[in-house]
């Protein structure tokens, strides 16, 4: 019998836990900006808010890491666009316009419309 020797650790086992990667620290973010809205759920004004500060977010990513990145080569750009186009399309964060704000309380409203009198025809004169 050969005496047994410990096992050593592979190198898989040797190194160190990486740092997440840039889609996992996206998707934790994103779960927890769900989750603040999940949270704010009865408050309009608050998701109000929080939209308004995810649109900023994207038009300054948009006007500055993306843009700067952009191809300078027509070619390569081309291709960029026709990738985007692919894969849905440019990122959008759309914005609700306020006449379907005005449209959804005319479908729902609180309290029932009280009639309004009758109007008589003006009476001409002679």
């Amino acid at each position: 019998m050969t005496p047994s020797t410990p096992c050593s650790p592979t190198t898989e086992q040797q190194q160190e836990p990486t740092a997440p990667g840039p889609q996992q620290r996206l998707d934790a973010l994103l779960a927890e900006l769900l989750s603040l809205s999940q949270e704010l759920a009865n408050q309009p004004k608050a998701l109000v808010n929080l939209l308004r500060k995810l649109e900023q977010l994207h038009r300054g990513i948009q006007d500055g890491p993306l843009r700067g990145s952009l191809p300078a080569d027509r070619h390569q750009l081309f291709e960029l666009l026709q990738n985007l186009e692919q894969s849905g399309g440019w990122p959008y964060i759309p914005r609700p316009q306020l006449q379907s704000f005005l449209n959804q309380l005319q479908q729902k409203p609180t309290e029932p419309p009280e009639e309004a009198p009758e109007q008589q025809p003006p009476t001409e004169l002679k």
